[in-house]
Formats: C-alpha cells, sequence, structure tokens
C-alpha cells in the first residue's frame, strides 16, 4: 500500500494499492467537472437504484458532486483499476451525518458508501478484490468503518458481510431538508468493519 501524487487523471490520487491477481487500484478526490458525465451514466442505471440519483442530469451530478467536494466531512473518490474507472466511493463522518442519530459512534468510525461501476462482462472475485483496497483507504488512520445499505439491497448487504462487515440491526435513517440537499428517509442496514 501506498500513497502516492501521480495523476490517474485530471485529480492525483489519495490512495495507490496494488492487489495481487487483481491490478493497481488508484482512488482519487471526484473531480466534479471532469467526472460528472461518467458518473451520471452509472447512477442513472437501474441497477444504482438504490443510489438515489437515478433521474438526475449530467448538471445536477456537477452539483451535487460540487456540493460534496465543499465539504469537509464528505468526500466522494474515483475508483481506477490499471486506470480504467471501476467505483464510486464516498467517505463521510457519521458525526456529521444522518447515521449519527442511529448509532452510537464511536472515535475513529468513518462512513463509506460503494457503487460498482457496471461490466461488461463480471469478473468472479472482483468485487472481494477491490475491498481490499477501499478498506485499507478508509480504515488508515480509523478503527472502524460503517456503512449503511438500503434495507432492501440484498445484493449490497451480502457483498459487505463477504467483506467481513459485521451487520446490524435495520434502521431508519431520518430525511435531510435543507436549502442546498434534500435526502428522503430511508430504511438501511447498518454494517461495521472494525480494523
Amino acid at each position: 500500500m501506498t500513497t502516492a501524487t501521480e495523476p490517474s487523471g485530471p485529480v492525483a490520487p489519495v490512495h495507490v494499492q496494488t492487489v495481487e491477481g487483481f491490478g493497481t487500484v488508484r482512488i482519487a478526490p471526484v473531480d466534479p467537472e471532469g467526472d460528472a458525465a461518467l458518473i451520471h451514466g452509472w447512477v442513472n442505471e437501474d441497477r444504482a437504484r438504490f443510489w438515489g440519483m437515478g433521474g438526475t442530469t449530467v448538471d445536477q451530478v456537477r452539483e451535487i458532486y460540487a456540493h460534496l467536494d465543499s465539504l469537509t466531512t464528505h468526500h466522494g473518490f474515483l475508483v481506477r483499476r490499471d486506470g480504467e474507472p471501476v467505483a464510486l466511493f464516498q467517505t463521510y463522518e457519521p458525526s456529521a451525518d444522518r447515521v449519527s442519530e442511529c448509532y452510537d459512534v464511536q472515535p475513529g468510525d468513518i462512513g463509506v458508501h460503494i457503487l460498482i461501476a457496471p461490466a461488461d462482462t463480471p469478473e468472479p472475485g472482483f468485487s472481494a478484490r477491490l475491498f481490499v483496497a477501499l478498506t485499507a483507504f478508509a480504515l488508515n488512520g480509523r478503527t472502524r468503518a460503517v456503512a449503511e445499505p438500503d434495507a432492501a439491497n440484498e445484493k449490497a448487504i451480502a457483498r459487505l458481510a463477504r467483506a467481513g462487515f459485521e451487520l446490524g440491526p435495520e434502521v431508519v435513517l431520518p430525511e435531510v431538508d435543507l436549502p442546498e440537499v434534500h435526502i428522503p428517509a430511508k430504511r438501511a442496514r447498518l454494517a461495521f468493519l472494525t480494523r
């Protein structure tokens, strides 16, 4: 595992890791301008319905990630394997998020969201090997990762369990209704990965 400054696109990566038998994974902050069209295509597929951005335009995706980029508590990352975009990864401080109303946030917690890019040809073991780099990045300097996928997203919940997350209770994440962002209430399943 290394941290590097060589660019993997227009934005320098914050984490670079070679995963044996998989390739080199580079995690770089989302470039709202440069990555909006790519992300728009991903989040508007039916398979990404739980991401909550279906029906958005490219401009709306750009605005959402520009807003995220302006925050100090929430971060969006584009993940590439050997130069190819393969996932959207978001981290956040649980104490600054609605999830804090649903569980006892501990020092060292970090929240995570993952959207794996569509694949023309599914690759057995792809997500498991990708998670090696994602969890190494998320848990660097942290003690526990917290995920809260939609309770109806059985595939994501199973993927987290296979990655070593301990499944927690179902909760209702409260609605967020602010001038700059609106997020409806969501029934979610908590999951925890301790380093």
